[in-house]
């Protein structure tokens, strides 16, 4: 990719995020606060995070991956699910995935 179609990008880009966030400021209050809007609003951070770590877990560039990173993803859930204190999840999660990846090679 040139340097000049990189730019080109670049600048759509940052115009088509200002212009969406400049649509968000216009909706109408009533809008914003209809009931369901506010339901389907909570929920859609944790959706988006959901996504990202969904992406990082299995895939490695276009292709899907099972290894070492989906086990201690599923590590790291039991123990949120446990209660465990955050600091015990992520060392559970990297020596789990550690561990599977030094197993499998």
């Amino acid at each position: 990719m040139s340097p000049g179609t990189l730019w080109a990008v670049v600048l759509v880009a940052s115009l088509g995020c200002y212009l969406l966030k400049l649509a968000g400021l216009s909706v109408p209050a009533a809008w914003v606060q209809r009931p369901w809007v506010t339901r389907v609003v909570t929920f859609v951070p944790a959706a988006l995070l959901a996504a990202l770590v969904a992406v990082q877990a299995l895939t490695s560039g276009r292709e899907l991956i099972v290894d070492g990173r989906l086990a201690g993803l599923a590590v790291a859930a039991l123990a949120l699910a446990l209660r465990a204190p955050f600091i015990v999840v992520l060392v559970l999660a990297g020596v789990t995935g550690a561990l599977v990846h030094v197993l499998t090679g």
